[in-house]
């Protein structure tokens, strides 16, 4: 078992990374919490169908009262709206703050649990359990909890740090294929920003992680977790380090919004982002034509990606009112090199809409999950 400690203050915790983690969920818990009243286990109908009478019957065995409480799935519950309903039912079933919520499911849920957490009397403790490979490699690590607003992603949220990450890369084993496919950007995403290893495992290994090998998962797993701990560790609050994660997201989340978050996966936005940043920076002068194929079919490699069918000059207006915008200024993460990138503040307009357009003619070239 992997165990990567993020180091945050007031408390350190620990992510585990192991195969069948989930059925000794109930003894490692009741190590981090004796004290506990009661387990709030916050999932979807989709999970607690696969996987909450496991990790039901698992807690219970190590003697904790648990209740299950469903919430919508999908992008669109991503609002506030679901956190106070969620916050009303806790109150009705007696919640108190020795109860400890625990977020079952991807990264939708794990936001919404970990806001819920931050607020419900002021703050209890929750723990996330990650059942998609994106919450696993990315979501479930660092604290970052959030809603959507109209205006754009995640505008309003926390950062509230779980007591602990249990990572099973055997539930992934139960996703759709294209979910699946979706979560893998995020670990690709730490291979080009600060891990050249993981990177080549990729354009190597690409198979085998297609193929879900269970060794391979795990070993990709806990490299990108070990990443994004070491970076959250330096900057647990996104004052500059952290922001190198952001990769691809800048434009990323703006074809989410432009879309009503309903035609693009966040990882597909994502992979979208990664080559549109990538773009830009051959444009502007940053990388090389060699650096940027490499990362251009690393991502595409991994599967069809959703025809991207935006105006260019709407999500150039959509950037503007991302939380990374500062005094109206965009700012990206570019690739250098591989496992190196930079942030960039001096990106002209005429980049960003090239960069757009060429998302454009890539997703209709064949790159399409079908119309």
């Amino acid at each position: 078992m992997a165990q990567i400690t993020i180091h945050v203050q007031p408390r350190p915790y620990q992510a585990r990374i192991e195969n069948g983690l989930l059925s000794r969920a109930g003894s490692v818990l009741s190590e981090s919490f004796p004290q506990a009243s009661r387990l709030f286990i916050i999932t979807v109908p989709p999970v607690r169908k696969r996987w909450g009478s496991k990790l039901v019957q698992a807690v219970t065995a190590a003697g904790f009262p648990v209740q299950v409480i469903s919430m919508p799935d999908g992008e669109p519950s991503k609002r506030l709206a679901t956190v106070e309903h969620l916050a009303e039912k806790l109150s009705k079933l007696g919640a108190d703050r020795k109860s400890v919520i625990v977020a079952l499911g991807g990264g939708v849920v794990g936001d919404i649990a970990g806001l819920l957490a931050s607020l419900y009397m002021r703050g209890v403790e929750f723990v996330q359990v990650p059942t998609t490979v994106l919450a696993q490699v990315d979501a479930s690590i660092g604290g970052k909890t959030g809603v959507n607003l109209v205006a754009g992603k995640n505008l309003l949220g926390t950062f509230y740090h779980p007591h602990a990450v249990l990572i099973d890369p055997q539930l992934l084993k139960t996703l759709p294929d294209r979910e699946f496919r979706s979560g893998l950007y995020e670990s690709l995403k730490c291979g080009i920003i600060g891990d050249v290893e993981l990177f080549l495992r990729f354009e190597q290994g690409r198979t085998k992680i297609l193929k879900r090998d269970p060794a391979e998962l795990e070993a990709i797993i806990a490299q990108s977790v070990k990443l994004k701990a070491e970076v959250v560790s330096a900057d647990e609050k996104e004052g500059g380090l952290r922001r190198v994660l952001n990769l691809g997201h800048t434009i990323g989340h703006a074809l989410e919004a432009e879309t009503g978050y309903k035609r693009l996966l966040h990882g597909e936005a994502v992979a979208w982002g990664m080559i549109a940043a990538t773009n830009i920076a051959l444009t502007v002068g940053r990388t090389d034509s060699v650096t940027a194929g490499r990362i251009a079919d690393a991502v595409l490699s991994l599967g069809r990606l959703p025809e991207v069918n935006v105006s260019p000059r709407k999500i150039l207006g959509r950037l503007q009112s991302d939380k990374k915008t500062q005094n109206r200024i965009v700012h990206f993460i570019l690739p250098r090199e591989i496992g190196k990138v930079e942030v960039a503040s001096d990106v002209p307009e005429a980049a960003i809409l090239s960069a757009v357009e060429e998302l454009r003619r890539l997703s209709r070239g064949g790159w399409v999950w079908g119309k």
